[in-house]
């Protein structure tokens, strides 16, 4: 071993050694699941996934109702893009509404229920422009057209004469409040943000005709609050406390303009949800819990709320009866739920609930909720992906080297002998201010259906576990929160399934990033790796992404010049040369978020000192893939790379 290599293990001795004398960090996960409490149930229907049809079970990117309540008009790639199409609400086949080779989302409908506005950027480059197409089908426009300017989160006020939206130029790290008077097209900013580089603004809704209502907070998701911005002009003026140390985030306007609801960690240090009386400066906290909560939507009376919640990776929606002070469950199956809708109103004029469902092992569809009682809407999935056949989830808990208690969604595949014989693959989650959902996983479907026991934990650093847990691993990212997917792998040892010689590790994005520090500073713990537009290099990421990326990397690592040794530690090019692990390396080749030179890079390097690697390149993908072929092709390789270097 040369000086640096001994330099680099003495590192991360000192590391671990100073990590087993911290306390835990605090969470609501509670309770040690007993690894060999852990079964594979017998399935006689059990069969691998074709990869293909996984993604035949088609995604949906936002829905909205017509304005009338009789159509739905959905973003879902049954073509392999996300376009829009319109489904009538009593069934029926769908209706092709746009045709584009680039995603569109942000659905919301003009008020007169003529048009569907949308946002679309072009080769994953994340540079937004707002559409409209006729609800009935016709000629799309692009009502923005500006190629330095990225337009979302679109609401039209209530006389439908002006759109307000979300404008964050390409230079500038946060977006302001923008409104767009639709007769003449003319567009003028509302807010003028004076810290670009720290502060963005989001639209919320409308009070009136005349008075926007939108968020403005920091890039590391610590400090918000709700303003109001006059179309008349003049100082955004606060509606909740500037003050407040807190993160406050509205989701919705009353139809009376009087009130808003709003998530907070003010309370608690965990987003709860509540109602904000506008006048009185008040909150009305609704239904707290030691999980993550948020407010939603308005019925249309006004007279309830949706309430999400998120425990432990499992969200359920329910209705809170302002008059009542009660929830009331919607009827939803477990898994994940959210509303469907963040452009407009999920509600139909009658109540009904529009709300966007899938679980471990069922596919995404849209359902609509009304009377306590839930029913599909659509059905877009193939026959292969019956969760009959497939195997589901359940949450663990396991202690991290300092006590920390790290939740996990695990999945094990059908008819497995307790003979420590069987794979197994750690999936490390996005972010690092993401969470892992117990969702509609197609790597982990691929993968558990082909018989690795697989596991997905939400490590230090996670949303959905309160403000300590979230902010655990700042300054630290590769660190503690690395250990906490090093004992997931301890874990799975444990149940008396997998064999410890046999477990991978694949993420995207963070998550890959956390490939690529597993490998070269934990090699000894990993059998084979993939890597999909993982962080590499934070220096030549802070030079190349736009400012808002740059902004949020500042909030986690710090300053590159008076951080140095922070950005040096955190760097997965210090450790890659000790990787042993055989790495596959998937990049999109316009990806402004992670550019492809990072991934040619960590390539270069590992070929140069002999090691086993690969790399797939994908025109005109950014930051994740969103072709159909290509989110085929990259699983496909994920598989075969991964039968090749752990499967007997």
């Amino acid at each position: 071993m040369d000086r640096r290599h001994r330099a680099l293990g003495l590192a991360l001795a000192l590391s671990l050694a100073a990590a087993a004398a911290q306390a835990a960090v605090p969470s609501p996960a509670t309770g040690i699941t007993d690894p060999k409490s852990i079964v594979s149930t017998a399935n006689p229907l059990a069969a691998p996934v074709p990869v293909a049809d996984l993604f035949y079970a088609r995604g949906g990117s936002g829905a909205i109702w017509t304005r009338d309540g009789k159509s739905v008009v959905i973003s879902t790639n049954l073509t392999g893009r996300f376009n829009l199409w319109k489904a009538e609400a009593a069934g029926g086949w769908p209706v092709q509404l746009t045709r584009s080779e680039d995603r569109q989302s942000g659905l919301v409908a003009s008020p007169d229920g003529k048009w569907i506005v949308f946002q679309s950027d072009s080769g994953g480059n994340e540079m937004y422009d707002l559409y409209a197409v006729p609800v009935d089908g016709g000629e799309v426009v692009n009502l923005t057209n500006t190629p330095d300017v990225s337009e979302t989160g679109a609401h039209f006020s209530p006389d439908g004469r002006n759109l307000a939206f979300a404008a964050k130029r390409k230079v500038d790290g946060g977006a302001n409040v923008a409104v767009m008077d639709m007769a003449s097209r003319q567009v003028r900013l509302l807010s003028h943000e004076a810290r670009p580089d720290a502060f963005r603004w989001s639209v919320v809704g409308w009070r009136g005709d005349d008075t926007v209502v939108a968020n403005r907070g920091d890039f590391g998701s610590t400090l918000a609050g709700v303003w109001a911005l006059s179309l008349a002009g003049g100082d955004p003026q606060p509606l909740t406390s500037p003050k407040a140390k807190a993160l406050i985030l509205a989701s919705d306007v009353s139809p009376d303009g009087r009130l808003l609801s709003v998530s907070s960690d003010e309370k608690t240090g965990q987003l709860q949800a509540a109602v904000f009386d506008i006048a009185a400066g008040s909150y009305r906290w609704l239904a707290p819990t030691p999980w993550e909560q948020q407010a939603g939507g308005f019925s249309p009376d006004g007279r309830s709320v949706v309430v999400t919640t998120n425990a432990d990776g499992r969200t359920d929606l329910a209705l809170f009866d302002l008059a009542a002070g009660k929830l009331a469950p919607l009827g939803l199956p477990p898994g994940y739920n959210a509303e469907a809708s963040d452009g407009q109103s999920s509600f139909r004029p009658d109540g009904a609930l529009l709300v966007a469902h899938d679980a471990s092992n069922t596919p995404f569809d849209y359902w609509v909720a009304q009377g306590g009682q839930a029913r599909p809407l659509t059905r877009l999935a193939l026959a292969s992906t019956d969760p009959a056949r497939l195997p589901s989830s359940q949450i663990v808990h396991y202690a991290s080297q300092d006590g920390t208690i790290i939740s996990a969604v695990l999945m094990v595949p059908f008819n497995l002998k307790r003979d420590g014989t069987a794979p197994a693959v750690v999936i490390p989650h996005g972010g690092p201010t993401g969470q892992t959902l117990d969702r509609f996983s197609r790597t982990a479907l691929a993968l558990a259906s082909r018989g690795y026991v697989v596991i997905q934990p939400n490590v230090r650093g996670s949303t959905g576990y309160g403000k300590a847990f979230q902010a655990a691993n700042h300054k630290d990212l590769g660190g503690m929160d690395l250990t906490d997917e090093v004992y997931a792998a301890k874990f799975l040892t444990a149940t008396g399934f997998v064999d410890p010689k046999r477990i991978g590790i694949t993420g995207g994005s963070y998550g890959g990033f956390m490939t690529l520090m597993a490998i070269g500073r934990t090699p000894e713990v990993w059998a084979a790796a993939v890597s999909q537009y993982g962080i590499i290099n934070w220096y030549e990421m802070l030079k190349h992404e736009d400012a808002a990326l740059q902004a949020y990397q500042r909030s986690l690592i710090g300053d590159p010049v008076t951080d140095k040794a922070v950005y040096d530690a955190s760097s997965p090019m210090t450790y890659i040369r000790q990787a042993k692990a055989p790495l596959l390396v998937l990049q999109g080749e316009n990806d402004i978020r992670v550019p492809m030179g990072q991934a040619q890079e960590v390539v270069a390097t590992l070929k140069a000192v002999g090691a086993t690697v690969d790399a797939k390149y994908y025109p005109a993908e950014g930051h994740g893939f969103v072709k159909r072929e290509n989110q085929i092709d990259a699983l496909q390789r994920t598989v075969d790379w991964l039968d090749r270097y752990l499967k007997k």
